[in-house]
């Protein structure tokens, strides 16, 4: 039953992630692409419908890290607490940002909330990038649980690595976006962004191998040990490579699914490197939080089961409705990059 929940928890944050991650993208290169006001309103409008509902599948995955592994939950909250105060801050500034753009018809206050949404987006796919690699690396855990980084212990060389690399993919995967959803010059420089973020993509991907097998060599030792689990990296490479050819094909509408199999490819694949644990200590040390040892009792977790499918299906469905409902209708041709 917990390795179920455990699955269920790599689905939310999946989803959350190919979901948030092209508004991300789209605001992070907000201020490259968009080069007049009517373009940066053209950008805003085209995740301006969906942006805050997209963002309720990382409370959502807050809530099933809760119900399924409190234990879990408790430590990476308390000893990453800083971090989740930078990124509370960081989607509430981006938040106001959008929202309060039009408020006022002035240049300044115009330029002053492009670049809050911009600074704020790009922030925020960095500062995930470093949380997803202290996870991987595994953090100091006592034997009560808890545990405390010092930020620049946080921000070490290759968490900040991992970051960039979170950046890029998410730049390069809203820049995918915009090529379809925008329209003239502006979807014509999206399209021209996302080929060379590609090459991005591809280097941080292929580098970033040996660190990681230096830092926890069990997440890809485990796949050695467990063959079946070799679909989830395959999955991303065959959407890298995906990704290149509709591209070069300007098959953008293809391109951009690429990128978010890409980047399910990405986090299954560090789920599935991860299991069993949860929250894995430094290496060598015993007090790790697993699926078995994080997980809460039977009842609760076989009484959530009948209620999670359910409300899957009703935000699957009203996401499908939303979707459609505002992305409906063609795009105009686009004209050369400038």
């Amino acid at each position: 039953m917990a390795t179920a929940w455990f699955c269920f928890l790599a689905v939310m944050v999946t989803v959350y992630v190919v979901l948030d991650g092209f508004d991300l993208g789209v605001g992070a290169m907000h201020l490259i692409l968009a080069r007049t006001d009517e373009e940066r309103e053209e950008v805003t409008a085209a995740i301006g419908p969906v942006w805050n509902g997209n963002e309720v599948w990382l409370l959502a995955s807050g809530g099933i890290l809760f119900l399924a592994f409190p234990a879990a939950y408790a430590a990476a909250f308390s000893g990453l607490y800083f971090g989740l105060i930078i990124v509370l801050w960081l989607l509430i500034g981006r938040g106001l940002a959008l929202e309060l753009r039009h408020q006022l018809d002035n240049p300044l206050w115009h330029a002053a909330c492009d670049l809050v949404f911009s600074l704020s987006s790009a922030a925020l796919a960095l500062v995930f990038g470093v949380a997803l690699w202290n996870v991987v690396r595994g953090v100091p855990l006592t034997r009560s649980g808890y545990f405390s980084l010092p930020l620049f212990d946080i921000l070490n060389w290759y968490a900040l690595l991992i970051g960039v690399f979170g950046l890029v993919v998410l730049a390069a995967h809203g820049s995918a976006f915009l090529a379809v959803r925008a329209t003239g010059d502006l979807a014509a420089r999206a399209a021209a962004w996302a080929r060379r973020l590609w090459w991005g993509e591809l280097v941080l991907f292929l580098a970033l191998g040996g660190p990681t097998y230096s830092a926890r060599d069990e997440m890809l030792t485990s796949f050695g040990d467990h063959p079946w689990r070799l679909v989830f990296p395959l999955l991303a490479v065959g959407a890298l490579g995906a990704m290149f050819v509709f591209q070069a094909r300007a098959a953008w509408g293809r391109a951009f699914l690429a990128s978010s199999l890409f980047i399910a490819g990405l986090l299954t694949t560090m789920a599935a490197g991860l299991y069993p644990n949860v929250l894995p200590a430094h290496d060598g040390r015993p007090n790790g939080l697993t699926v078995d040892n994080a997980a809460s009792g039977d009842h609760a977790l076989t009484t959530a089961l009948f209620w999670w499918p359910v409300g899957m299906v009703l935000a699957a469905v009203y996401f499908a409705y939303a979707y459609r409902l505002f992305f409906r209708g063609p795009r105009r041709p686009t004209t050369q990059a400038q």
